[in-house]
């Protein structure tokens, strides 16, 4: 079907040497950074949502996606990390053939919660209580892998203090770190307008969701990086958020080439938030929220750059 179809590279042999993160720099940090810089700025890439994200363009199908995006990410040698709900894919015979796929290609998982349940709406002790229920079938996909990385749903981690360190608190007592972002651009919002162009095969819609993804994951790296220069002086490893969408699958070999033209190399999310800067993520014994960027911005008042835009629901309506 036009705009859809992706060739798909087996290209998983090149997956081997993922567990390790890219060398950093031999010169001495600065004088106020206690770690060593790497000699360019790094990314984590993280994918949610895994088995089945957002809806299907007709004729799609979900073991092609992830094996487009696994493939990718092999022709980069860049590591990613994925996040897991359990529920999602319930009745795709392929569901749990992109989880086998995933973790075939040496590529780690973690835990999203079974539902993708909002914090704020659900309060405290449901929303662990489906971490819990997540897990059983995370332990089973990710075999004798460690998955106690954790990603927020919609990124909400409590509005009150007495939600969030709750949380936090069930979190830790489960083993759990956080996989905390710093870098994304909205990806989602491009799956979900690929499918309805797809459906009216409207070849110059989806062209134009093919500039507009790039110049929008283009301007939200350097809006990161202009952040982290201005907040702290210097970059950080960054972990990007991203999906196990269709339009994520058809545009990732673009989207890998224009953070290498850009300079960026990849790292693994454990190497990444080592950093100091996401030591709340990795420690929860320390109060909430994760550290994010903009609060860093916020707590020196500069500014906040604006987000780039994203596709609006009425395109392909």
């Amino acid at each position: 079907m036009r705009g859809w179809t992706i060739p798909v590279v087996t290209a998983l042999a090149l997956l081997a040497g993922w567990g390790v993160a890219a060398p950093l720099s031999n010169a001495a940090p600065r004088p106020s950074i206690q770690h060593k810089l790497p000699a360019r700025p790094l990314i984590a890439l993280t994918f949610d949502d895994l088995p089945a994200h957002g809806p299907l363009p007709q004729g799609g199908d979900r073991l092609v996606i992830g094996k487009t995006i696994i493939a990718a990410l092999a022709a980069h040698h860049a590591p990613a990390f994925g996040f897991m709900n359990a529920s999602f894919g319930a009745g795709d015979p392929n569901a749990p053939k992109v989880l086998a796929a995933w973790r075939a290609a040496g590529l780690p998982i973690g835990n999203h919660t079974f539902g993708h349940v909002n914090l704020d709406t659900v309060g405290a002790d449901a929303f662990l209580a489906d971490v819990a229920r997540n897990e059983p079938a995370l332990s089973a996909v990710a075999g004798g892998a460690d998955w106690h990385w954790f990603r927020y749903p919609f990124l909400v981690e409590g509005q009150s203090d007495t939600v969030r360190e709750a949380v936090r608190a069930g979190l830790r007592d489960r083993g759990y770190r956080i996989a905390a972002v710093t870098m994304s651009f909205g990806d989602y919002a491009w799956n979900d307008a690929f499918a309805r162009c797809t459906a009216h095969h409207d070849e110059p819609a989806i062209a134009a969701l093919e500039t507009s993804y790039l110049a929008a994951a283009r301007t939200q790296a350097q809006r990161s990086r202009d952040l982290a220069q201005a907040a702290l002086g210097h970059d950080i490893p960054y972990v990007l958020l991203m999906h196990l969408g269709a339009f994520d699958a058809r545009m990732l070999p673009r989207l890998l080439n224009l953070y290498e033209q850009m300079g960026f190399g990849f790292t693994t999310l454990p190497a990444a938030e080592a950093d100091p800067f996401y030591r709340a993520a990795r420690d929860l014994t320390i109060p909430g929220p994760t550290a994010t960027l903009e609060a860093a911005a916020r707590a020196k008042n500069l500014p906040i750059p604006a987000n780039a835009p994203v596709p609006a629901a009425s395109v392909c309506a």
